[in-house]
């Protein structure tokens, strides 16, 4: 691939192309089948440096693995994927969608409308359930399809009760979500993110906030995702599941990818000291 000259070429190609070069090799890849694309993200808060111009492509159903010690930018990067977070400058291209920022750039209403567009094809689970506590689980997967898509409200609540019950939750679609386990709550999470009917889903450390015993219900969940061809983008540090689970696996320290890698090799045998000084505290 010839290289990119300048700014306005670089933002220009991930508009048309979804990707750059392969995530596993530095040869060109087949565009058709890299649903989300990140070239040199850049993101800090108050003036400290968060994100330094990560860099990586995901596949058409590929599960992902994000892992990496606290505070090394995970979250942050999910959160620029998304348009949760404005990144300062770089360019994120998901199913379709692009957002592309200069250094120094100011947000116009060309970016805010491609912000919008890419919430809409990326959905995301977060560390705390969020779910409305006045609203049962129904209601809570129901709002957005009707409010922000417009769905009609017997449309919304036919998938709303057939995703609840894609995620062991159809019986309780009427019941309120302190009247749940926290691993029902994250499951109903799920659910409500899938009602949008996003192309990529990401989860920031979806267990986290989990007792041990109900890690696994939510894991199910994913793996049976997966199993569906659904493209996602898992933070976590629950080490078994990326290992078992994922196409490849992201090590992130200190706002940049160290090294990305498929899940057998980077525990076998890490190519970076930074990756093989993390694991050991694990494996």
């Amino acid at each position: 691939m010839k290289a990119i000259a300048d700014w306005n070429e670089l933002v220009t190609f991930h508009s048309l192309y979804p990707t750059g070069v392969s995530h596993r090799t530095s040869a060109p890849m087949d565009f058709s089948t890299s649903l989300v694309s990140i070239q040199d993200l850049h993101k800090s808060f108050d003036q400290t440096p968060i994100l330094k111009g990560v860099s990586f492509s995901i596949e058409e159903g590929d599960l992902v693995s994000v892992i990496g010690p606290s505070g090394c930018g995970k979250s942050t990067m999910l959160r620029c994927i998304n348009g949760l977070e404005t990144l300062d400058s770089g360019v994120i291209s998901a199913a379709g969608a692009c957002i592309s920022r200069m250094p120094g750039a100011k947000m116009d209403a060309h970016f805010e409308k491609n912000a919008h567009i890419l919430r809409q094809r990326v959905g995301m689970v977060f560390q705390q359930f969020n779910l409305f506590p006045h609203r049962t689980l129904l209601q809570n997967t129901m709002m957005a399809p009707v409010i922000v898509r417009g769905i009609p409200r017997e449309d919304a609540e036919k998938t709303g009760r057939a995703l609840l019950e894609k995620v062991g939750l159809g019986a309780h679609a009427d019941r309120y979500p302190a009247n749940l386990s926290g691993g029902q709550q994250q499951r109903a999470a799920i659910a409500r993110a899938l009602a949008m009917q996003p192309k990529v889903m990401l989860y920031d450390e979806p267990t986290s906030a989990l007792d041990p015993e109900l890690v696994d219900e939510v894991l199910h969940v994913m793996k049976a995702l997966d199993a569906e061809g659904m493209t996602q983008i898992v933070v976590t540090h629950e080490m078994r599941f990326a290992r078992d689970a994922s196409d490849y696996i992201i090590y992130m320290e200190g706002g940049h990818i160290v090294e990305i890698s498929d899940e057998d090799e980077i525990f076998e045998n890490p190519k970076d000291e930074r990756t093989r000084r993390f694991l050991r505290r694990f494996i």
